[in-house]
């Protein structure tokens, strides 16, 4: 059973729509809405009070109400980021709303304390304050001198505050236990074995298992780390969920054992974090034009200054690394993606949902922005901006138990939405048109405004 937070959300009692009273807080009239479910762009107005959708008609007229005019624009649901790490939550999360992400998802960190959790929720639960809603994770549940302290040692990674050392099957239940306690969506266990080179030891088997066990009995699911194809194997064969990241992993349509193991893995009703922008973010570094895009913020243009020789020596070894396991022959970022999205999109038609995220926090991949260039890459890979919108919308919803309040643009949910001046139909760039943010009913101030 999944593990609902309750402590974010009000309930929700669904509505069919109805002719609105004279109480609303706010009305966007005449705009054209994309609401999340993948159903085609309707023209309506949508009547807002106490912080969620009151009403969706082909029009409403309340003079008291306070009018956003959307003749010409397109509107749709808070976006999602279920892929974020922040060693600064104040600096980061009006950055967050800035680009319409209005919830995000955090699967542990080096600064992710009990306490910073705490603080992070709350301060996403105020209105008046931009910042998304917080879901999350239970710190990381590793293993000493593996991913991902060996691979980026801090001394952020204290042992029993920001990070669990696994030594032994027997000291699992005590842990599961006392993670538990807390409101978190589940358990992160990072399975890998680094996301490049020099690669370290990977969690045993034993311990997969045993975690995902002790897990199932308080209500929990897992939140696995996995980059390769051993590793996804290793995670469905232990029972796990989630995936917090697809970047590495190479689907074989051809290969009778790894769709018997998707087929098993599908029946958990599993939800997996896509990361394609791992590898974008590596080869920012050979990249400079990146920088000059418009609609990126100062603070993240301004990195452009900081690439040094030994940065770019380390993107063209990654950039060989990719070339060397992906099989390519060709150095672009289609022709990293094109193959990563076709699998991606195998996998969502096996019926796995498949969701957005960026890993935002890490050098080069930046908190909002990214999570737009992340649709940028499905739609080079060539999906369909309706299908990407909605992996950020209402599938991320499913992911964090919360699709009853979020996620879509309907009667009796919560008002979160972004208001685009162009339509993201006719190019998925347009998400970052965005002309006004909307969180739980209240205008959001953007950075810059």
């Amino acid at each position: 059973m999944k593990n609902l937070l309750r402590w974010i959300l009000f309930p929700v009692l669904l509505a069919c729509n109805s002719t609105p009273s004279d109480e609303l807080d706010l009305i966007i009239s005449n705009v054209n809405l994309i609401d999340g479910t993948g159903m085609p762009v309707q023209t309506v107005s949508i009547g807002i009070k106490n912080g969620k959708i009151s009403a969706i008609e082909p029009s409403i007229s309340i003079a008291r109400a306070i009018t956003i005019d959307g003749s010409r624009k397109y509107l749709i649901p808070g976006l999602f980021d279920c892929h974020v790490h922040t060693s600064n939550f104040e600096r980061d999360f009006p950055r967050l709303v800035h680009y319409g992400i209005t919830s995000i998802f955090i699967p542990g960190g080096g600064t992710t304390t009990n306490q910073y959790f705490k603080a992070m929720r709350e301060r996403g639960n105020k209105d008046t304050i931009p910042a998304p809603y917080v879901f999350h994770t239970s710190q990381h549940f590793s293993m000493e001198g593996c991913h991902p302290t060996k691979t980026y040692p801090s001394p952020v990674w204290r042992e029993g505050e920001t990070i669990f050392y696994l030594k032994d099957t027997l000291q699992i239940e005590k842990l599961v236990k006392q993670v538990a306690q807390y409101p978190i969506q589940g358990i992160k266990l990072t399975i890998e074995d680094g996301p490049a080179p020099p690669f370290v030891e990977r969690i045993p088997q034993e311990f997969i298992n045993k975690v995902t066990k002790e897990a199932s009995k308080h209500g929990l699911e897992i939140f696995a780390h996995v980059s390769d194809n051993k590793e996804l194997e290793m995670a469905i064969t232990g029972g796990i969920q989630n995936l917090v990241h697809f970047t590495g992993v190479n689907i074989d349509q051809q290969d009778k054992r790894q769709l018997e193991l998707l087929k098993q893995f599908k029946q958990r009703e599993p939800h997996w974090v896509t990361t394609l922008m791992i590898d974008k973010s590596f080869l920012y570094p050979l990249h400079p034009e990146w920088f000059e895009v418009e609609a990126m913020l100062p603070a993240y243009r301004d990195k452009v200054q900081e690439l040094t020789p030994m940065q770019v020596k380390l993107g063209n070894m990654y950039v060989s690394n990719l070339m060397e396991e992906y099989g390519l022959t060709e150095n672009s970022l289609s022709a990293f993606v094109v193959p990563q999205v076709e699998d991606i999109k195998f996998l969502r038609e096996l019926g796995i949902n498949m969701v957005l995220g960026t890993d935002a926090g890490n050098k080069f991949n930046f908190h909002g922005y990214s999570l737009h260039e992340e649709m940028q890459l499905f739609e080079l890979g060539g999906m369909e901006p309706l299908e990407i919108i909605k992996m950020g919308t209402l599938n991320a919803a499913k992911m964090v138990n919360a699709q009853d309040s979020l996620g879509s643009i309907e009667v009796g949910k919560i008002a979160n939405m972004v208001l685009l001046n162009k339509s993201p139909l006719v190019s998925i760039n347009n998400t970052l048109e965005i002309n006004t943010v909307i969180k739980k009913g209240v205008v959001q101030k953007r950075l810059g405004e």
